[in-house]
């Protein structure tokens, strides 16, 4: 923690009031298997097949590019934490360094990420499920949108009891996908080394033989790369923990620097494996690429035992969903930025307001399920990618806002900082703007994305002129709040009060 405190350092007092009626109710197990787990969701367990099949072998290379910018983001994200605890995150910290308007904006993109993000998790546990009709002749009468609302419901359901059982799903949901992607891990390097049930070659020979790393060319093969954005979204949830999380100077330093290794393993590990035990043609979309391998080894039970993980992983990326957009819009909706209906509380300590908002959210996905199914995951996973990529880049400009002013003597950085710096921000925001370049290119899918995009602006400035109002008051009573509470404690008769 930092050993002074600045004139301008003491107004987060102000900001602290926004996680008032939250409990505490997250422990060290708990929030270093979220760390953990988090983000091993359908982006890497379902979207990497697709993904495979355009950019080729290339995409572990993806991976770990990402992976690298996902690791600076999370250390700025880890020293503002330190500063300043908030189940905000990053939205709350925009507030305090660049006001209201861009706490609003990031705000709004970050819960519609999230919200986007339901609609491909509800999705993919859909798409998952219908596999088994091989198996189960009746889940073809089933309909793709019909499995995707009892999963929504589900999950809103364990969501709205309180913050203790979330820990606790999310504990034994995460833990689930690190044994099951370890599990291919060793199964894959078995194979490597003694060779695929089937004779059929493996290895670093099987990528030449396939076309090399991109062996539909480099464009082909970077244009995916919004995609494994995606697969990272959920790194950040750490910081949206930290406003429930016991003792955050101690764990929150230890569940960040584990990413680097979780990076290296399970993103980067398993998609080379994937490309070093079948040709990247094998996979395709729709099929996680980690059942497709373990169908190719010819034993019968691997690959279902496998697609109930794959569907544990679906729910348990949905269930931080909903834990996450509730958090954030009820930190929204307690500064005037969102609805008052987000700021509603449970007597549990549950922000269930801005839960049941996202939960409608995901309900839209039910829709696409009926009308495009076959379309309707690579739809959200771009629109929720935005999302990310705007949250991403909320984080960095944040902390190199807060950096700029501890130099100017205005703020006192906490000891466990980024190694990165300022220039590690930049060097992000510069990396998030070539990724919007390239899903221009990505057509019809990510052209039409970006274009559709636009029209948030008029909604944006139509919610921000229509609560511009309140969000000003709220702002000017906590300012007065805080001034007031400041100037009793500082008082002799305060001081003679308390003897």
């Amino acid at each position: 923690m930092s050993e002074k405190t600045s004139p301008h350092e003491s107004s987060r007092d102000i900001f602290a009031a926004e996680d008032t009626g939250l409990q505490k109710g997250m422990g060290a197990r708990q929030l270093q298997m979220i760390a953990i787990g988090s983000a091993i969701g359908t982006g890497l367990l379902l979207g990497t097949g697709s993904r495979l099949s355009q950019a080729g072998p290339f995409l572990a290379i993806l991976y770990l590019i990402c992976g690298f910018f996902g690791y600076i983001i999370l250390r700025s994200l880890g020293e503002l934490i330190i500063y300043r605890p908030s189940s905000g995150s990053f939205v709350s910290y925009a507030r305090e360094f660049y006001g209201e308007k861009s706490a609003f904006i990031t705000g709004w993109l970050y819960w519609g990420n999230w919200a986007m993000t339901l609609v491909a998790d509800s999705t993919a546990v859909a798409i998952y499920i219908k596999w088994f009709s091989q198996y189960t002749s009746w889940l073809d009468a089933v309909p793709q949108w019909a499995l995707a609302l009892f999963v929504i419901c589900a999950i809103l359901f364990f969501n709205m009891l309180s913050v203790k059982i979330f820990g606790e799903l999310e504990f034994w949901f995460s833990l689930i996908k690190v044994v099951a992607l370890l599990i291919f891990m060793l199964v894959a390097i078995g194979v490597i080394i003694f060779g695929h049930p089937s004779g059929s070659a493996v290895g670093f020979s099987l990528i030449g033989e396939a076309g090399g790393w991109t062996p539909n060319g480099l464009l082909a093969a970077i244009v995916v790369i919004q995609g494994v954005v995606f697969a990272y979204a959920g790194i950040e949830l750490v910081g949206t923990t930290s406003g429930e999380t016991k003792n955050v100077e101690k764990l929150i330093p230890k569940a960040i620097n584990s990413v680097l290794f979780r990076i290296l393993i399970f993103y980067f590990g398993s998609v080379l494996l994937l490309t070093l035990v079948l040709p990247y043609t094998t996979y395709v979309a729709d099929v996680s690429p980690f059942v497709t391998f373990f169908d190719s080894l010819g034993l019968s039970a691997a690959a279902p035992i496998f697609q109930l993980v794959v569907i544990t992983a679906a729910i348990s990326s949905l269930n931080a969903g909903l834990y996450s957009t509730g958090r954030i819009m009820y930190n929204m909706s307690t500064a005037g930025s969102g609805p008052k209906f987000g700021a509603r509380m449970s007597k549990t300590g549950v922000p269930y307001g801005g839960i049941v908002m996202a939960a409608g959210v995901g309900l839209t996905g039910v829709f696409l399920n009926y009308v495009v199914p076959e379309m309707a995951f690579e739809i959200v996973l771009n629109l929720a990618a935005l999302g990310t990529m705007a949250s991403w880049a909320a984080i960095v400009i944040a902390h190199q806002k807060f950096v700029r002013l501890s130099q100017e003597g205005k703020y006192t950085r906490p000891q466990y900082r980024s190694p990165f710096g300022i220039v590690g921000d930049w060097l992000t925001i510069a990396f998030l703007l070539l990724v919007i370049v390239l899903m221009a290119f990505d057509y019809p899918i990510g052209t039409y994305t970006l274009l559709s995009s636009v029209l948030l602006i008029p909604i944006f400035m139509i919610m921000w002129y229509s609560w511009r109002g309140r969000i000003k008051e709220i702002a000017r009573q906590r300012k007065e709040q805080h001034l007031s509470t400041s100037t009793f404690q500082a008082s002799p008769q305060s001081d003679l009060h308390r003897k």
